[in-house]
């Protein structure tokens, strides 16, 4: 990055200070590592010319205290420098500085050998899952060779079963020169492994850049800097600040002093935003694509308690998560056990004390509490989770799912995840880390593992089978629940199921997966009510017995039934259960309901209209409700509410005082 930014304000602008080159570089990213006074900062400035010592406290104490930053070229290869403060106390500016890192330089010096904070700045690359590096051996001037030799043997020990294992050791000295050359050698070498098509694929895709740095440029505005860490960016772009939901414009960019029209992966950029204030944007935020980044507050994680650590991480554990830039607190709930010993995995949800982004295999740091140390890490499984249950076997198995090598195995865990929150394919690229987004879809839906569920005429979501199945067994057992409240129910109402699962699916949703359900062969289902398919009251043999007794009662009253006051009248200590078998009744069909307060039978309600219908027949201009009263052999009591029932029900149409035989009478 530059030095700093704010000395060269017109590069932003000056459309003549971008170079011409013959051939595009390779971009990549170098992050220092070691204890402080080891000579960091000494080795990039010999290596680079630049200082990247740029605050005054760092000048007159002689120590980096936040990042610094610087280029170097080798030959196709372009380096951007971050180099990080060795204080225990900045090992925070460390993790913000290492985001993103592609070549790590271990730096111990010789007159000092391994130190504390080397030890936790090589845990902390091999956490961050950095596999390319190169070690210097500083202030070789100082020493014997007899005694470098015993510190190389030091430091060999120290990087056993890392990626650094066979990394090159070269020893140097910046009051000399000594070896300069050959960590140039060595440093391009680490490079071009790191290129490799195999290892070196995050150029194409959506834009991300972590922010560790924001100032304001007079004339120019707001700017933030970072290391490209996936994708591309132009002027001109629309990019998200995340979190936070702001929409900002690229305005310029930067390149180490150079305006340049493009930054991409591997280099570190300046961004001139237009559209938010320098003193709205903090280190921990991000620019990036319109819609990739989304913030949560909850993240699945398969983390790993270092063998160092002082003590097993429990349950519940309160500790300070490093990812991209940011630092938040947060609680550790472990999904497969009460504790996480020194030196296992396992998997975990973290609850941030604020929103943070990221993205699907992600690393991450996190340190305890009390005292602040290095305890751990791990990778991002779900950057935005919903609440899992401890110790669940389906979830455990679809989170492991999310670590497969398989793309289609990722995407359905991640659609899993997913469950009825609405997605896009685009949404894969950062929570299963898809490429092709398109063609996975399309494979998923060939494959019967998404089912699109339509809601609607413009609503639809795409839901993956397993967890389409683990919401409609949750259904069915609220309707057996249900079944069991209410016994003599044939049926549960539509809406009071509803209330049950307004927590999880909109009503409109909810009809849709109950369609679904329906045409699968599992409920019965009507436009108000739903059962479960084999689903049957359970009636005691006392309660058919009073059903019996009701159906005779109506039988036997007529046209003239009994109110639902004079029915209970007649069945003394079984009143409490009337409304509930009298409501059964009606819906196996047995009584009809004429209004609030009176049923038929529903022989004589089929009686009544068949003598009705003889009678329209007969009766050229119709019949009135004294005429209905006579033919049925009733009082106007009963006439009137039988009137209106037949109306209701279009059996009738009624002109005035007259009632006329409807053309379409059931």
């Amino acid at each position: 990055m530059v030095r700093d930014m704010r000395t060269a304000p017109s590069a932003f602008l000056d459309p003549q200070v971008v170079p011409k080159m013959d051939s595009m570089p390779t971009h990549l990213i170098l992050g220092t590592a070691g204890h402080i006074d080891h000579g960091k900062t000494s080795l990039v400035k010999a290596l680079t010319g630049v200082d990247t010592d740029r605050l005054p406290d760092e000048k007159r104490r002689g120590i980096t205290i936040d990042l610094g930053f610087a280029e170097l070229t080798l030959g196709d290869i372009r380096l951007g420098i971050v180099d990080v403060p060795g204080h225990e106390r900045f090992v925070r500016n460390m993790l913000a500085g290492a985001t993103g890192i592609d070549v790590a330089l271990l730096v111990v010096a010789a007159d000092d050998s391994i130190k504390p904070q080397t030890r936790e700045h090589l845990e902390i690359l091999r956490l961050l899952a950095i596999c390319e590096g190169v070690i210097a051996i500083t202030k070789c001037d100082l020493c014997d060779s007899d005694w470098i030799d015993l510190v190389e043997e030091e430091v060999r020990k120290l990087v056993v079963d890392t990626f650094l294992t066979r990394a090159p050791i070269v020893r140097t000295s910046t009051h000399t020169g000594a070896g300069l050359d050959a960590l140039r050698d060595a440093l391009a070498a680490a490079a071009r492994r790191v290129t490799a098509p195999s290892t070196h694929d995050r150029s194409n895709g959506p834009f991300r850049m972590p922010i560790d740095r924001t100032f304001t440029i007079a004339g120019h505005g707001t700017v933030v800097t970072g290391s490209v860490a996936h994708g591309s960016a132009q002027v001109g772009d629309e990019l998200a600040l995340e979190p936070g939901a702001r929409r900002v414009r690229v305005r310029g960019l930067q390149n180490h002093d150079r305006a340049v029209e493009q930054v991409e992966r591997g280099q570190r950029a300046a961004i001139n935003l237009a559209g938010v204030r320098h003193d709205e944007i903090h280190r921990g935020q991000e620019v990036a694509s319109l819609g990739h980044l989304v913030p949560s507050r909850l993240m699945s994680v398969r983390l790993h308690l270092l063998p160092s650590a002082a003590r097993p991480l429990k349950n519940r554990s309160r500790v300070r998560v490093h990812v991209g830039t940011a630092e938040l607190m947060a609680w550790v709930v472990l999904l497969d056990g009460d504790r996480l010993e020194p030196g296992g995995w396992g998997f975990a949800q973290l609850y941030l004390s604020e929103p943070a982004v990221a993205t699907h295999a992600q690393p991450l740091v996190i340190r305890s509490q009390s005292p602040v140390e290095t305890i751990g890490g791990g990778t991002v499984v779900d950057p935005v989770a919903p609440k899992l249950r401890r110790n669940d076997a389906e979830p455990l198995a679809r989170l492991a799912e999310l670590g497969s090598t398989d793309p289609l195995e990722r995407a359905a865990a991640a659609a899993y995840f997913a469950g009825f929150r609405p997605w896009q394919p685009m949404d894969l690229a950062r929570t299963a880390h898809i490429d092709d987004v398109e063609g996975i879809v399309r494979a998923l839906e060939q494959s019967g593992r998404l089912r699109l569920i339509v809601v609607s005429p413009s609503r639809a979501l795409r839901v993956e089978t397993r967890a389409l199945e683990a919401m409609a067994k949750r259904i069915e057992e609220a309707l057996a629940r249900l079944h069991a409240q209410f016994p003599l129910q044939t049926a549960i109402e539509r809406a009071r199921l509803a209330r049950r699962f307004e927590h999880l699916l909109d009503t409109p949703l909810l009809d849709a997966v109950l369609t679904l359900m329906n045409a699968d062969g599992r409920l019965r289902l009507t436009t108000r009510d739903v059962a479960l398919r084999d689903h049957g009251p359970r009636l005691t043999s006392r309660e058919h017995a009073v059903l019996e007794r009701l159906s005779a009662i109506y039988r036997d009253a007529g046209c003239q039934p009994p109110s639902n006051d004079e029915v209970k009248k007649q069945f003394g200590k079984d009143q409490s259960r009337l409304p509930e078998l009298v409501a059964l009744a009606a819906s196996e069909g047995t009584l009809v309901p004429i209004n609030a307060d009176y049923y038929l039978h529903a022989e004589i309600d089929a009686r009544l209209r068949q003598t009705l219908r003889e009678h329209f027949a007969a009766a050229a201009g119709g019949l009135t409700v004294s005429q209905i009263r006579d033919i049925l052999g009733t009082t106007r009591k009963y006439a009137v509410p039988l009137c209106e029932y037949l109306d209701r029900t279009g059996f009738t149409l009624r002109q005035g005082d007259v009632r006329t035989l409807s053309s379409s009478a059931p």
